[in-house]
């Protein structure tokens, strides 16, 4: 297997830092795709922090920031290769090796609320699902659940489907990027950290980007006053993850210990941003250069049927993809959530 300059560069930083591990039974190292300062990296750096707490100081995770190690789009080898322990990431990002990760990472118009993903992954066979899918890579599936329904940052009024014609939007790789054009819009892969400039300079009209608080403490509803809240589009899958070889080498109790607080962390970081966005979103308010853009049932209601036909799409690229889809469709109707 040929290996990018990042995961080369990355195994030689994991080598050389064995040497520095504290005095925990099992240092691990893990490498988030979201950069330090964001509230989102904050809650993922207090779930490491309870662990090390919850074993007795037995398991001392350290974890990266996006990009600190190799790109948020190579954790998953990292991981099977060793040059990383573990990561906290969106299942979404791996979709260019099978797109059933984009499919199952973000089923873009199934999810009204992070509990309905959390209840499918924990109870409607998610979690299985996502372990076979990880097998082959050499990676375990700890658990995941979302960050919360995205607010859309646009430069734009948007007001429904007819507007996303032709808007230049920024959307991750996979089948959020799909639905956008099949919506009519021309998105573009950018990383997050490019996401701010872009807007500002022009080369985007929008963004697919992350929940209320964050656009707004970072500025995007400044420079792109229009955003649509709630979120019509995008509840990706936020999961944790790590090796096989070093999950296999941990004790029960404490591969117990990383189970229970996979699903605390879930709702955990759901719950906190949900309360941040309803403070962002009273200063926002406040703003008269602001507008928030609020979809009526209608107009949300075409733009899942839309995202629909491109899941049957997405069904049809691999027999993994199928599985995917096959999975979360039964339990949507098993739920009545379809």
């Amino acid at each position: 297997m040929k290996l990018s300059t990042s995961l080369v560069a990355g195994a030689l930083a994991t080598a050389l830092s064995f040497g520095t591990a504290g005095a925990a039974d099992f240092n691990f190292k893990f490498q988030s795709s979201d950069p330090s300062g964001v509230k989102n990296f904050k809650v993922q750096q207090e779930w490491a922090e309870r662990v090390e707490r919850m074993s007795g100081g037995r398991l001392h995770i350290e974890l990266l920031p996006v990009g600190s190690v190799v790109s948020h789009t190579e954790t998953l080898d990292a991981m099977g290769m060793g040059i990383l322990d573990g990561h906290i990431s969106v299942t979404g990002y791996f979709s260019g090796k099978d797109p059933a990760f984009g499919l199952i990472g973000n089923t873009v118009g199934a999810w009204s609320s992070p509990d309905q993903l959390i209840t499918y992954i924990n109870y409607g066979g998610g979690y299985q699902l996502m372990n076979e899918l990880y097998k082959p890579y050499g990676v375990k599936f700890v658990g995941g659940g979302a960050t919360g329904l995205e607010a859309f940052v646009s430069k734009k009024p948007l007001n429904g489907v007819a507007d996303l014609k032709g808007l230049k939007l920024r959307a991750p790789e996979g089948l959020v990027q799909s639905v956008f054009a099949a919506a009519g819009a021309a998105p573009v892969n950018l990383p997050s950290s490019e996401v701010f400039t872009a807007l500002s300079k022009g080369v985007i009209d929008a963004a697919d980007y992350t929940v209320f608080s964050t656009n707004q403490e970072a500025g995007m509803n400044d420079i792109a006053p229009h955003p649509v809240y709630p979120g019509f589009h995008s509840l990706p899958l936020l999961e944790i993850a790590m090796g096989m070889k070093q999950w296999d080498k941990l004790p029960a109790d404490i591969q117990e210990i990383l189970t229970t607080s996979a699903r605390d962390f879930a709702h955990d970081i759901s719950t906190q941003l949900r309360m941040a966005d309803i403070e962002a979103v009273k200063t926002a308010h406040a703003n008269p250069k602001i507008t928030i853009h609020d979809w009526p049932a209608e107009e949300r209601k075409k733009f899942r049927e839309i995202a629909r036909s491109q899941w049957e799409e997405f069904a049809r690229q691999s027999p993994n993809a199928k599985k995917v889809y096959e999975s979360v469709t039964a339990y949507l109707q098993q739920q009545g959530l379809l």
